[in-house]
């Protein structure tokens, strides 16, 4: 009997292994670059207040709860971060329109310039990356990772 079948799953187990190890270098790595990023957006802010601005620039204007809830912070970390980020006229702050007791957070225009301004920065590292890779080669990556983040897979 050949070793296949006498351990169906170890090859199994140890691509799976294999697959964490590089899920792993690939989370240390992005968390690296977004650090990177959010210190060429301005190196006097934690990388936190950058997180709130990418949200910001992702969905247009939010509530400090949408903030807290999509950036994983709680409410008065937000707060803080978002005071920070108002005094140096990155962020600021509008009745909500709906409801006159709420809040809208948004982008300044040298919030949005600066922020877009690191991104390429950012960009610039993975398109290195990928600058070489043939067409078909960056398709099968997008779709691994289109099903690997519970999107659309076609087998």
């Amino acid at each position: 009997m050949d070793s296949k079948n006498q351990h169906p799953n170890s090859t199994r187990e140890q691509l799976e292994l294999n697959l964490g190890e590089q899920l792993n270098a690939l989370i240390s790595a992005s968390h690296a670059l977004n650090v990177r990023t959010a210190a060429l957006f301005d190196p006097s802010l934690q990388p936190a207040a950058f997180l709130i601005v990418r949200c910001l620039l992702s969905n247009g204007p939010a509530s400090a709860t949408f903030l807290a809830e999509s950036t994983a912070m709680d409410r008065s970390s937000v707060s803080r971060l978002v005071t920070q980020l108002k005094q140096l006229d990155y962020v600021k702050s509008e009745t909500h329109p709906e409801d006159r007791r709420g809040v809208l957070i948004s982008l300044t225009a040298n919030g949005r310039e600066k922020a877009l301004e690191a991104l390429k920065e950012k960009e610039n590292e993975f398109y290195q990356r990928i600058s070489t890779w043939e067409d078909s080669k960056l398709e099968a990556f997008i779709g691994m990772l289109n099903c690997f983040n519970g999107q659309d897979c076609e087998d």
